[in-house]
């Protein structure tokens, strides 16, 4: 969420950044708003000065035996205590317009994120890798999961609908393995903590990372309980500080497994085969807490964390700097992590790291202290690490032998059992 005081100060500068998102914000009404709820504020305030001297003079008046005076006076105190619980109405409700009209207004981007219209306009920052050569047909994904009994598209068809895939045999241990690998690197490498938190989460935590409001038509949600699946270990994660000062040493690393699950509103009918799109994934999630003059830093070292996943299962992949049409609802910038899938010849992106600056932090009131002790708001950083099932298409594609096997990367096979291949 944008600091009031921020866009109060700077109309025609937070104008201008959010122009260059696209994004469509009634900045001057916002504004009225505030105005509106300042002036209620100082009329409470003159209201309750004038009442205090007023009940001061009814017990003079009392003392001097001016009862009648007395009584007038008290009526007056009356009125203009009426008056003041009317303002304090008015104020409430316009903190309730204002807080649901932020809630609506996505970060602003940081002045180093390139410029752009759409996606076409983001810039590849680096490569990795090269893409593999085969000297036979390569098949896509779907084929040889289908071959080798590695998912069961169709029963988890029948068991709950398309985007739900089922992973027997080898592909349920794969799924396994790759997380364990992923968690094992963030926590004995990158000097992450481990923790699992609830698959569920309230609507305050939803709302605190960004997915709430605007978002409510992608996600899934339990009518009944007022929960929702998350989305992303993004939330339970991050909402661990909610409503908090952080008193650990920053940066706070923290590592998570979570199954997402996602409606996708409107995404309906792009990528509807094999693993390229699903309703329910895994991921295994990065989240920062860091002071805000180290954020941009930490953003870097999180996204080589990413990184090194791939460079250790030998994939080609790119990182990707978006502009500023392309950043999610809550970043200020963001880099996607891309692998190349020859079996469908796309790049699929498997990460999306992004620096939310102090938006989070200011949504969900999370805070650390500054030099000087006092509490400030702190910067939150997330990176998927990596998220599955894209991965498991890239390395299934890139692996894929003529006979039908697929080759298991070296790193992968102590958590297979020392398995080679699936086959």
């Amino acid at each position: 969420m944008l600091d009031m005081k921020l866009i109060r100060e700077n109309p025609a500068a937070i104008k201008k950044a959010l122009a260059t998102r696209k994004a469509d914000a009634d900045i001057d009404g916002l504004i009225a708003l505030d105005s509106a709820r300042r002036a209620a504020i100082t009329g409470v305030e003159e209201l309750k000065s004038k009442r205090n001297a007023a009940s001061k003079a009814i017990g003079g008046l009392m003392k001097d035996g001016k009862k009648s005076e007395a009584e007038t006076a008290k009526e007056d105190v009356r009125i203009i205590g009426d008056r003041i619980t009317a303002l304090d109405e008015q104020v409430r409700e316009l903190d309730e317009k204002i807080l649901n009209t932020l809630l609506f207004i996505p970060n602003l981007p940081l002045p180093a994120v390139p410029v752009g219209k759409d996606e076409t306009d983001n810039v590849v920052v680096r490569t990795w890798g090269e893409q593999k050569k085969f000297d036979f047909e390569v098949k896509p994904h779907w084929d040889i999961c289908e071959a080798l009994k590695l998912v069961d598209f169709e029963r988890g068809t029948k068991i709950t609908g398309s985007g739900f895939p089922v992973y027997t045999g080898q592909g349920a241990r794969l799924q396994r393995g790759l997380i364990q690998f992923m968690l094992d690197l963030h926590t004995l490498q990158h000097g992450y903590t481990e923790v699992e938190p609830p698959f569920v989460c309230n609507a305050d935590a939803m709302t605190g990372t960004g997915q709430l409001p605007k978002f409510a038509e992608d996600m899934y949600h339990i009518g009944f309980d007022g929960l929702y699946p998350v989305p992303t270990a993004e939330v339970p994660v991050t909402n661990l500080y909610r409503d908090e000062i952080i008193e650990e040493k920053l940066p706070l690393k923290l590592t998570a497994y979570t199954p997402c699950f996602r409606r996708e509103a409107g995404a309906a009918g792009r990528d509807t085969r094999g693993l390229l799109r699903l309703h329910q994934f895994d991921k295994v999630e990065m989240v920062n807490f860091v002071k805000p003059e180290d954020s941009e830093k930490q953003h870097e070292i999180l996204v080589r964390e990413a990184e090194k996943v791939l460079q250790l299962l030998g994939l080609h992949y790119r990182v990707i700097e978006l502009c500023t049409a392309d950043i999610g609802f809550s970043a200020a910038k963001c880099y996607d992590i891309e692998l190349w899938a020859p079996g469908v010849q796309k790049w699929l992106e498997v990460s999306s790291v992004s620096n939310f600056w102090d938006y989070q932090a200011r949504r969900a009131r999370i805070r650390c202290r500054g030099e000087d002790g006092k509490p400030q708001f702190v910067h939150t950083l997330n990176g998927s690490g990596v998220a599955l099932p894209r991965l498991v298409v890239a390395l299934i594609e890139n692996n894929q032998n003529a006979d039908g096997t697929v080759n298991l990367p070296e790193a992968l096979r102590p958590y297979m059992g020392g398995l080679e291949k699936l086959g």
